[in-house]
């Protein structure tokens, strides 16, 4: 059991929470990009545990996470720069030891973060935390306020502290840098099914522009009066979420469409393979959410670029149950090289998602 009072020396590393169950997806992805970057370390998890701890002894631990970039990672959530692991605590104090361990990250630039945030892993054994969760947030804002570590008021410029806790006596601290992690708790955004959504696949569309589009992005290339395409669209769930954004859309699916979304205008129903379909004109989006062999999609998606079938895109990649990590790599490897020109690719599972990944295609910057 560890010293209860000092932060152990696995500390060096980064802290990335997942959905349970792709804990090996995102070990073998940090392992393979921490490698390629340089940077050398090990991955330490357990199945269904919702995060991976990616651990480089003596290593600089803010190097580590530059050669990281959270939006470069497809299957975190949330990435953190771990600060201090502390097990074995004393659970009738937990303030104590966490104000020891963040004692040395006062500095000239105090208070050292701008925001507290206290967690715990989105998996089955962590959720019965969420009320410790809580209450230890509400004794420990105070307290770090008065040791001079945490702002008077939350301040979004400066890193946020996040405490996740594994186990009432054993809980992890780590960084945030506001711009180079995810704003929500958990890295989970808390969307909403709004009741005329055709169906839940809705939410996935919505968490793909929120998550993978930044505010300027959204309010540029989501603009009322452009034109989609929605490949396998029945029965209009990302069709609808093109609609509501204003977007005039073709539905391509031999199966309906929910009556509401056509009679709300602004979509034409075409009862064609979308998989086959190619528009008579290049439009600005495209997306696709159909049930094919992910690198049959990946190939399809490509042609839509080499051809000058659309601007942007968004697609998802149904994943096998084994090797999902190298599955995902050999589909954007494959898309890239097909689409024949530059393109930006942001790919991300999304919390909506289930055994897939969500993928955002862009025109290269410049």
């Amino acid at each position: 059991m560890h010293d209860a009072q000092a932060p152990t020396a696995d500390a060096s590393g980064l802290l990335c929470y997942c959905r349970a169950g792709f804990e090996p997806e995102l070990a073998a992805e940090l392992g393979e990009r921490a490698a390629a970057a340089g940077q050398h370390g090990y991955a330490a998890t357990g199945r269904g545990s919702g995060y991976v701890r990616f651990l480089a002894p003596g290593a600089d631990g803010a190097a580590l996470s530059r050669a990281l970039p959270w939006r470069s990672l497809v299957f975190a959530r949330q990435k953190l720069r771990l600060l201090a692991t502390l097990d074995g605590i004393d659970t009738s104090d937990r303030v104590t030891p966490i104000l020891a361990a963040l004692a040395t990250q006062a500095g000239a630039t105090a208070p050292a973060f701008g925001a507290l945030v206290v967690e715990h892993p989105d998996s089955d054994d962590a959720r019965p935390l969420a009320g410790l969760a809580r209450a230890l947030g509400n004794a420990l804002r105070p307290a770090l306020r008065k040791a001079g570590l945490l702002a008077a008021k939350d301040d979004p410029r400066r890193p946020r502290l996040h405490v996740c806790l594994l186990a009432g006596n054993h809980l992890l601290l780590a960084l945030a840098d506001p711009a180079d992690a995810s704003d929500w708790p958990m890295g989970v955004p808390r969307l909403r099914l709004h009741r005329d959504a055709p169906s839940r696949s809705a939410l996935k569309l919505d968490e793909a522009f929120q998550v993978l589009l930044d505010d300027g992005e959204r309010s540029r290339l989501l603009r009322a009066g452009m034109t989609a395409a929605d490949l396998g669209a029945a029965p209009g769930g990302w069709t609808w979420v093109l609609q509501r954004a204003g977007l005039h859309v073709t539905s391509v699916d031999n199966g309906p469409l929910r009556q509401h979304v056509l009679d709300a205008g602004g979509v034409e129903h075409l009862r064609e393979d979308g998989f086959r379909w190619q528009p008579p004109r290049p439009l600005d989006w495209m997306v696709c959410d159909m049930v094919e062999q992910p690198r049959r999609v990946a190939s399809r998606m490509a042609t839509w670029f080499r051809e000058g079938w659309c601007r942007q895109a968004v697609f998802n990649l149904k994943l096998p149950m084994k090797k999902r990590w190298l599955e995902t790599s050999l589909c954007l490897e494959l898309f890239a090289r097909e689409a024949g020109r530059p393109l930006e690719l942001r790919a991300r599972q999304l919390y909506h998602d289930r055994e897939e990944i969500t993928v955002l295609a862009l025109p290269a910057r410049g």
